[in-house]
């Protein structure tokens, strides 16, 4: 198995910027496709961004393309999200999550198949 926590989140002004990571222990971090997700208050979870397991392959969801960034660091087995130019919409609570994969290229989109969690970030962007 492998633990996930993120860490990074606060509050921030519109047009700011954060940095949330995603600390995996458990089981080599090099072995997992990861994602990061979101969810509003009264809002379903939404798809963010994923990185496959080397980092050489990324997707992301229509809403923070071009303003997010995953990346991975297996040496330190952490993940990372950078987050640029943030609206009051991407107020959310953040989750990390992290699959095993033998495909080194595979990515998820879908939160299903995720079989490990963090306990979530709170990100609150100030109009």
């Amino acid at each position: 198995q492998v633990q996930l926590v993120e860490s990074g989140g606060g509050l921030v002004q519109t047009g700011g910027s954060l940095r949330l990571s995603c600390a995996a222990s458990g089981r080599p971090f090099s072995n997992y496709l990861m994602g990061w997700f979101r969810q509003a208050p009264g809002k379903e979870r939404e798809f963010v961004a994923t990185i496959s397991r080397s980092g050489g392959r990324t997707d992301y969801g229509d809403s923070v393309k071009g303003r997010f960034t995953i990346s991975r660091d297996n040496a330190k087995n952490t993940g990372y999200l950078q987050m640029n130019n943030l609206r009051p919409e991407d107020t959310a609570v953040y989750y990390c999550a992290a699959d095993w994969t033998s495909t080194i290229w595979a990515t998820g989109r879908d939160a299903g198949p995720y079989n490990y969690w963090g306990q979530g970030t709170q990100v609150t962007v100030a109009s």
